[in-house]
């Protein structure tokens, strides 16, 4: 374990600093404002400190530091060491896929508009990312109609001018044919500046320009110059319907969210330009510590911002949440403009729209990134495999049965049997369970009523066979329980009073920390975080939960109903229900004042004053 540097050893300048194991490799890489305070932070009583952050200290041997002249330069070294050491206790970035710039090679004599993946080169210019590709191959087709640049390779082009021939994109008028010298390079040039006007959202400038061209042709009885030019009018005005707009047209903006767990995040981000969505893309953060929202989301900026912008820096930034270094990061961004950027949460309108739009396209992402895990046959059998071996099981757990509990205070009492078979989930097997043994909060109690009862079922299904097709005729070959020790051992105890603690492996799986325990095994057992067969138990565990979680809200609704509106006299089923589609739901109503209840029409005033006085505990004054 690392001692201690003497303070007065470290400088309280701006720098960055790095943990070392002891082979002298580096494990993390960390910037702060004054090194002094922040490497001080880590030398606290340990037990103090967070878990991911005692198995860095407890593994580092050697601390280093390089002190520089300001933050800017703290985050670029801290970018710069990560990109080349990639440290295993520093959030990972790793992209959900690799998106598609719509580039226009401005470093070519005869610039070149394409779509790209690769490496950003300076100088040129780049549109996107996007993520439709099929979309933005249609766009690229209708804009060559109008602005016939070049899109072929340096070698082709090469060819095509040493043959003094042009290619057929020539013929079809998607080219200009400047390997012929078919145009000059004052027109060329012009042809570039209008693509690149158009793709920084002057649709309307462009538009207008071409207008006024048609009409001149048609009014100089150059009619077949003018239908040439409507022609192109047409495939710029439907190019221009698939850039949407969500911003007036002097606005700057980018959004971006996130969504997250104990061990990775999906960002998400929209580029506006001119109000419109210019790009888009995703990317995955692999956590190596429990990260507060606020620190998540200045490591995203980090992520997004640390790296040239193709698309130029906003004028503001929509975001989740004020990430903690938000006035440092405004400074630098701004200094990168050249004018004010601003960090902003946006409470109403259209940003509040679009920030849902691209939180939902975060969720998705997140989503997107576990499946795709379990998804690959080969991926689950590997993660089958490895919970043998990790768990000490004697054959890979083919059918795995999650349980967990959900109450509010002891009330409403449920569980939830989840499936899972081959590594997918069976959504037809799934069973609920009302709470009977007790009344009260005792989840251990309740853990061991409801293996008791699965495993009653079991027992039943094995001694009296039915044609009929029954989840609870198949023993599982792992059995799950959602907690720590105290769920374990409820559930152990009901294996070995029905003598089947020989044939039903079981394990529990503690959300805090990602732990797993076993009954043979005092401590737990910790499966690598990016391991398969760890994303297989989070899998079947949040279904678990989701599950039972819902059902209790079930049955918490359906009580709220009975116990409140049920009593009002002169509400009827009907009234009763178009009353809850009205607000949404009972937490609404009992929100809900006497004016939105009385302003009903088809609830006469009476019902109405005796709903609001019910459901909200106030009196109403009589008016």
């Amino acid at each position: 374990m690392i001692r201690r540097p003497e303070p007065e050893s470290i400088p309280k300048a701006p720098g960055s600093y790095q943990f070392k194991d002891i082979d002298g490799r580096i494990i993390y890489v960390g910037k702060a404002k004054s090194l002094r305070s922040r490497i001080g932070s880590y030398f606290q009583p340990i037990e103090k400190l967070p878990m991911r952050t005692q198995q860095l200290v407890s593994q580092a041997e050697t601390l280093e530091w390089i002190q520089v002249r300001n933050e800017v330069e703290a985050l670029i070294l801290e970018h710069n060491l990560i990109q080349e050491h990639h440290p295993r206790f520093n959030v990972r970035l790793r992209d959900d896929k690799s998106y598609p710039f719509l580039a226009v090679t401005l470093l070519d004599k005869w610039p070149r508009a394409m779509l790209t993946r690769g490496k950003i080169k300076k100088g040129n210019r780049y549109f996107g990312p996007y993520v439709d590709v099929r979309a933005i191959r249609e766009t690229l087709d209708l804009l060559q109609r109008t602005f016939p640049l070049r899109t072929c390779s340096a070698n082709k082009y090469k060819r095509h001018e040493k043959l003094r021939k042009p290619c057929l994109d020539f013929h079809i008028e998607k080219c200009c044919g400047p390997c012929v010298s078919k145009v000059t390079e004052e027109q060329y040039e012009d042809l570039v500046k209008d693509l690149i006007r158009f793709l920084e959202g002057h649709t309307e400038e462009v538009v207008a320009e071409l207008v006024e061209v048609m009409n001149t042709a048609s009014a100089e009885q150059n009619f077949e110059k003018a239908a040439r030019v409507r022609d192109k009018l047409f495939n710029v005005q439907k190019a221009a319907e698939k850039q949407t707009m969500v911003g007036t047209r002097s606005e700057d903006f980018d959004v971006v969210a996130f969504k997250d767990d104990e061990f990775e995040a999906a960002a998400h981000v929209f580029y506006v330009r001119k109000g419109r969505v210019m790009g888009q893309r995703s990317f995955i953060l692999e956590k190596a510590e429990d990260l507060p929202p606020e620190i998540l989301q200045a490591r995203i900026l980090e992520k997004l911002y640390i790296e040239e912008n193709p698309l130029g820096n906003p004028k503001a930034l929509y975001v989740q949440e004020i990430p903690d270094n938000k006035d440092f990061f405004e400074e630098w961004l701004s200094g990168k403009r050249g004018s004010r950027v601003q960090i902003l949460i946006p409470y109403r309108g259209n940003k509040k729209s679009l920030m849902k739009t691209v939180q939902m396209n975060a969720a998705d992402a997140f989503k997107r990134n576990r499946l795709r895990r379990l998804g690959d046959h080969n991926s689950r059998s590997k993660a089958l495999n490895d919970l043998q071996q990790y768990l000490g099981l004697p054959k890979p757990p083919l059918r795995i049965e999650c349980y967990d509990m959900s109450h509010m205070q002891g009330t409403n009492y449920v569980g939830s049997m989840v499936v899972m078979e081959d590594a997918v989930l069976k959504k037809r097997d799934y069973r609920k369970f009302k709470i009977k043994s007790f009344v009260g909060n005792d989840d251990y109690a309740a853990m061991a009523e409801v293996v008791r009862r699965r495993l009653n079922n079991l027992l039943l299904a094995e001694q009296k066979p039915s044609a009929e097709s029954n989840s609870f005729a198949y023993p599982p070959h792992l059995l799950l329980v959602d907690g720590g020790k105290g769920q374990l051992s409820a559930a152990v105890k009901i294996l070995k009073e029905l003598n089947l603690e020989d044939r039903i492996p079981v394990a529990a799986i503690a959300k805090k920390y990602e732990e797993v325990y076993v009954p043979w095994n005092p401590d737990p057992i910790r499966i690598p975080r990016d391991s398969e067969a760890l994303y297989l138990l989070q899998r079947i565990r949040d279904e678990s939960h989701r599950f039972a979680v819902n059902y209790h809200r079930q049955l918490r609704n359906k009580q709220m109903k009975k116990s409140i509106l049920d009593e009002i006299s002169g509400l009827g089923p009907v009234r009763k229900q178009k009353l809850v589609q009205h607000f949404g739901s009972i937490e609404k109503i009992r929100k809900a004042e006497l004016d939105d209840f009385t302003k009903l029409t088809w609830l006469p005033k009476s019902v109405a004053k005796e709903v609001f006085e019910k459901c909200s505990g106030k009196i109403s004054d009589g008016t």
